[in-house]
């Protein structure tokens, strides 16, 4: 993959210019610059004029009428917010028109015919994991092969696990599940014992994060596919979405990304649960809405989505942002981006929105969502150093500037509120002058704008509730509010979802703020992320995490009683939340009480009233898979364990050299030493090297057996025989990792 540096600020360009630094040009397509579409300069100009009459409005009820510094700082960040939730109202009118319009919106499609074999378009399905739950990423995996051969022949299709992760434990883990994952897809007849379609790569130098190893898969086998299916950890994906997705790519020839809208589910705590109904009851309109405006520029959200490789490897590599401060070096938020050069160079990214049959998890709790945001937080400012990187379409450049928005709206909405604080205490106790003028006749009644602030407090609430509440009207219209159980366990369910998200809007916007200031700071923050079977969060913890915002909402109402104003009511959910933070996030963790939710029939989706046979599969997998994990130590000391774990290293040469003698340290001292003090990357090492696991193994046995150090020169023989086969799609021209046989691989 070609990498170009990033030309960078305009200003910073004509210097380079000027001086004789500028680089060479940048690649992109001179042709297909469409314009700004007439419904996207619609969208902009209600956009503007809704921030407009509503800034007008609330001059109107300010005391000063904007008169004082306060105030105008007051009426700017009130109509940048404004502004903000009146974009996200017209995003959902649209969507429910686009919904309407097609008078089966949540329908799901028939796939298309399947292309015939000898036809079929070579296609890997890449899924990037670090560190994550093996059970959830190999028995998603594993239902979604089964899916796809349920539907036809798997010719052309190769799925890949891309394997980042640094604890031995899970390397351990993960290698044995791919060898029963292939066992067993051979076992029922799915692939062959010679073809296994499905291989594992473990990377020893981890660079770039999920980005970097994409991006390696693509540069060291990506000519050899004519497209790439990427997933995340957990994602699952059926047959027929998968080969529609192909049959998709194939019609449209200048498409160079398809992103699929994936429907939320798989968790059972009822912060999930109110997040999986969100998602499913409101989605699809927003979904629709994106695309409507976005056309084929959409977002690509790196994940359940389909890739044309050709371009993606000649125009979408990423070079580390210039600079030294928190906002250079490796692109984060790697999607966009990826987006943004793809629709450079001429090829179209579109949202999928009518696509079914394509999954993924939400977080099991507050705690784990809140640490997602902060890596999206801080990718998207990043991305905002790429605004005016010439070439880019201007969509993709008001994409950077919204994901901008998204999180630099937490500040500019606890600017407003203890603004509107300050002034609602500052002029409680103003007395109203009757007579202005020396020999007024008639005295000046004062005018409360009582009627004028009703209206504008209504007016927010309709562009914040209304794109929820047309989304209902959908399902209720097309007579689809049977997914989620009837209509009304739909509305109580709604009433559920926007109860919590109205309390747990100020805590979101908070510790948005904190993120925000964090990632232009440089500030760093101790937080663990959680794995994503692990939903319970402690008291403990809670407290930890929340214990400052009780303090915070406690020292608003001070500082409120203590001016002697009265508690001004719109403040209500706004302290409420913050002081029901901890109970929130821990009972929102708690699985017995989403159980009982579901049990009485409230915040069902679709996916739970009729699950789908990839779903199911899925589960079933994973609680088998949950009774067979493994470690590191049994990898050597069982050998059972050990055979599995050993086929999916790689089968290397015995090094020679200061490499073999320090191999031979190595193993010299877990023989003397045991396994327990050898470092996380000692292990890492010795599990990717297939010889020098079972020369240990071989050793070991040796030592607890006779008591004497055994001669580690010999090599026992492969557990899975058979299986080195060339690197797909082509004949192999160095000496580098075979693939095919899912060897683990540098």
């Amino acid at each position: 993959m070609h990498v170009e540096g990033w030309a960078g600020h305009p200003v910073a360009r004509m210097w380079r210019r000027a001086t004789g630094r500028a680089p060479s040009s940048t690649s992109r397509a001179p042709h297909d610059r469409r314009p700004l579409h007439i419904r996207r300069l619609a969208l902009l100009g209600f956009v503007l004029l809704g921030a407009f009459v509503g800034t007008g409005a609330m001059r109107q009820v300010l005391p000063e009428n904007g008169g004082t510094l306060a105030e105008v700082a007051l009426l700017v960040l009130f109509g940048v917010l404004f502004g903000w939730i009146s974009a996200g109202f017209w995003t959902g009118v649209v969507g429910a028109w686009a919904l309407w319009h097609s008078r089966a919106p949540h329908r799901a499609q028939g796939a298309s015919p399947s292309t015939a074999p000898g036809d079929a378009p070579r296609t890997a399905v890449v899924m990037p994991i670090c560190n994550e739950h093996v059970p959830i990423v190999f028995a998603g995996l594993r239902a979604t092969l089964e899916s796809l051969a349920a539907t036809g022949p798997l010719d052309g299709y190769d799925f890949f696990i891309l394997s980042d992760t640094n604890r031995p434990d899970l390397l351990a883990a993960e290698q044995a599940a791919w060898s029963d994952l292939v066992r067993a897809l051979a076992v029922e007849g799915i692939v062959a014992a010679a073809q296994p379609h499905v291989h594992y790569r473990w990377r020893a130098r981890r660079t770039r994060r999920k980005a970097g190893n994409v991006a390696d898969f693509a540069r060291r086998w990506g000519r050899a596919y004519q497209f790439m299916v990427v997933l995340d950890a957990d994602s699952l994906m059926t047959g027929d979405c998968l080969r529609e997705l192909v049959r998709r790519m194939q019609a449209d020839p200048r498409a160079g990304i398809l992103q699929t809208a994936p429907h939320a589910c798989g968790h059972e705590t009822p912060h999930a649960r109110i997040l999986q109904f969100g998602a499913r009851a409101y989605g699809p309109l927003f979904t629709a809405g994106m695309s409507f405006w976005q056309l084929g520029e959409s977002h690509y959200w790196g994940h359940n989505a389909i890739v044309r490789m050709q371009p993606f490897i000649a125009h979408c590599a990423l070079p580390p942002l210039p600079g030294t401060g928190s906002l250079s070096g490796e692109v984060l938020s790697h999607d966009f981006v990826e987006a943004a050069l793809m629709r450079r160079a001429g090829w179209h990214v579109r949202v999928l929105h009518d696509l079914p049959g394509s999954y993924e998890q939400v977080p099991p709790n507050l705690l784990a969502e809140l640490q997602r945001d902060r890596r999206w937080c801080h990718g998207n400012l990043q991305n905002s150093r790429l605004v005016f990187e010439p070439g880019l379409h201007a969509v993709h450049r008001s994409v950077f500037v919204t994901g901008v928005l998204a999180y630099a709206s937490a500040p500019l909405w606890l600017g407003f509120l203890l603004l509107s604080t300050f002034l609602f205490t500052q002029h409680a106790h103003d007395v109203p002058i009757y007579f202005i003028e020396p020999y007024q006749l008639f005295p000046i009644w004062p005018d409360e704008h009582v009627r004028l602030v009703l209206t504008l407090f209504g007016l927010t609430g309709i562009l914040l509730l209304a794109p929820k509440a047309l989304s209902l009207l959908v399902w209720i219209a097309t007579r689809r509010s049977a997914c989620f159980g009837g209509t009304a366990r739909m509305l109580a369910s709604a009433f559920v979802e926007f109860v919590h998200s109205l309390l747990l809007a100020p805590v979101r916007m908070l510790f948005h703020t904190q993120f925000f200031v964090a990632a232009l700071t440089g500030w760093k923050l101790d937080w663990k992320s959680p794995p994503r079977n692990d939903a319970r969060t402690s008291w403990g913890e809670a407290l930890r995490r929340h214990g400052v915002h009780t303090v915070l909402a406690l020292a608003w109402l001070a500082a409120i009683r203590a001016s002697g104003a009265p508690f001004p009511w719109w403040l209500t959910p706004i302290i409420g939340g913050l002081l029901a933070a901890v109970p929130l996030s821990v009972l929102g963790s708690r699985t017995s009480l989403g159980r009982a939710w579901e049990r009485a029939g409230l915040l069902l989706i679709p996916e739970e009233i009729d699950p789908p046979p990839v779903l199911v599969a899925a589960q079933r997998h994973a609680t088998a898979l949950a009774d067979r994990q493994v470690g590191f130590e049994a990898a050597l000391l069982d050998p059972i364990v050990h055979a599995r774990v050993s086929a999916a290293a790689v089968d290397r040469a015995t090094p020679r050299g200061a490499k073999g003698a320090a191999r031979a340290r190595l193993l010299a001292k877990a023989r003397e030493f045991g396994l327990g003090v050898l470092a996380t990357e000692e292990k890492l090492r010795l599990l990717a090297d297939r010889t020098a696991l079972a020369e240990m193994r071989q050793a070991l046995e040796a030592t607890r057996d006779t008591g004497r150090v055994p001669d580690t020169a010999s090599s026992t023989a492969d557990p899975m025989p058979g299986r080195r086969l060339r690197q797909p799609g082509a004949p192999r021209t160095r000496p580098g990792p075979d693939v095919a046989a899912g060897r683990a691989a540098h």
